[in-house]
């Protein structure tokens, strides 16, 4: 496969069984083969994705020194502001060439569960930044949720399987900022070949070159959405419980060409975690002569904590 393909959340959530059908199909099979589709018919409306980048430009255009007022030691980088140079992909000493913030889960009704997460930081030179951040953070949260269902029936369980697992689960926004390139880098990529944590990731920022995905040949493609799409892929938590019958791609955002260092970038992932006790141990039916137990038992919590410390965010 050397293209994303394109489905439509609008088919999945239409009451044509035929059509909802259709999208399990499609993105099933996309899953299984790249790890990757483009899609429309999301959560998001204009205004809110506008008024989003607007609020992530003003913030990383703050000087330095203020940024640098929100990076909270002792979390792991799990809320606030992680500086430029923090971040390397798994086995990779350089660092990528980006600056970020993360915003965590809005826990409701459950006072044990908000104990578990940092708490949100509240940026006083913004005043419109966090709730238009929260505003993002649940409508993509919504979005997953129904994509979630979709990949549930092509596993063969409940469609609400996940529905418990994504409640008040870990999941964090993630707007990035890559800054332009001064001088040349030594190795280093914006971002750097990885397959991500979690569940699945929606990537918001995905219009111009940069994203590339690694297909089953070995080969970079180009991975590009329309400017109404997210680009959505399957990550380690969910290849992993799945028995990797549902592709963990690896991706990496490279460095523009020359004539464009001088400009920056901006990507918005939200990567769909579920709550720390749940069991990412291999799906009975993902298991056949064909493909054995690839995995050993684990929990989300477990898994997270070893691949931050990988990352370097945790130590």
């Amino acid at each position: 496969m050397n293209t994303i393909p394109s489905v439509n959340l609008v088919d999945f959530l239409s009451e044509d069984p035929q059509k909802k059908q259709k999208f399990i199909n499609e993105i099933g099979n996309a899953y299984e083969n790249i790890g990757f589709v483009a899609l429309k018919g999301h959560f998001l409306d204009e205004k809110l994705v506008s008024d989003l980048y607007s609020e992530i430009k003003n913030f990383f255009e703050l000087p330095l020194e203020t940024k640098e007022k929100y990076e909270i030691p002792g979390i792991g980088g799990q809320r606030g502001y992680v500086s430029f140079g923090k971040e390397s992909a798994k086995g990779k000493k350089e660092a990528d060439l980006k600056e970020f913030w993360h915003f965590g889960q809005y826990v409701e009704n459950d006072t044990e569960k908000a104990k578990e997460y940092p708490e949100n930081v509240l940026i006083d030179e913004l005043p419109k930044f966090n709730e238009v951040g929260k505003q993002a953070y649940k409508m993509l949260e919504k979005t997953a949720k129904y994509v979630l269902r979709s990949l549930a029936l092509h596993l063969g369980l409940e469609e609400t399987y996940f529905d418990d697992y994504i409640k008040n689960g870990n999941s964090i926004l993630r707007p990035i900022h890559y800054p332009p390139i001064k001088t040349e880098p030594k190795g280093a990529e914006r971002a750097a070949a990885h397959g991500d944590i979690n569940l699945i990731t929606l990537l918001m920022g995905a219009q111009g070159k940069g994203l590339q995905v690694q297909n089953n040949n070995g080969d970079w493609i180009d991975a590009m959405a329309e400017p109404n799409e997210l680009m959505i892929n399957v990550g380690d938590m969910l290849s992993r419980h799945s028995n990797n019958k549902l592709k963990s791609t690896i991706h990496r955002v490279v460095n523009p060409p020359k004539e464009m260092w001088g400009t920056s970038r901006y990507s918005i992932p939200f990567f769909m975690h579920p709550v720390s006790e749940m069991k990412l141990d291999v799906l009975e039916n993902c298991i056949d002569s064909k493909n054995p137990k690839k995995f050993g038992d684990i929990t989300a919590g477990q898994f997270l904590d070893e691949r931050l410390k990988e990352l370097g965010l945790k130590k």
